[in-house]
């Protein structure tokens, strides 16, 4: 193989690599975004387990950021829970953060 070749087959494992973290990382935010707000709802067993589900079903789905804040806050709002804006915010970003360390960490080990 060339040495332009190797480049390149180097560049599209180097990508694919970082796509594939990229994605458990998101499955992994959304995971621990919905065990927050199952916890704030109030949720338990059977019913805490398949909201926690559907989250991560959106990850797989490619569902935005805004479609979880706007999911978060109509649950919210049904359950009578007084959350702000930014609380939820907060919340995505934190939970983007932890999985992304989450996700390295255990690709490395």
């Amino acid at each position: 193989m060339t040495t332009f070749g190797e480049r390149e087959r180097a560049f599209e494992n180097l990508f694919a690599h970082e796509e594939e973290l990229r994605f458990l990382a998101l499955v992994r935010r959304n995971q621990l975004l919905a065990r927050w707000a199952a916890e704030m709802i109030g949720l338990h067993g059977s019913e805490y387990q398949s909201y926690i589900r559907t989250f991560v079903g959106g990850a797989v789905q490619g569902e935005s950021e805004e479609i979880l804040f706007d999911r978060i806050r109509g649950d919210f709002v049904a359950c009578g829970i007084d959350t702000s804006e930014e609380g939820i915010r907060t919340a995505i970003i934190l939970a983007g953060g932890d999985a992304r360390r989450e996700a390295l960490a255990e690709h490395r080990s």
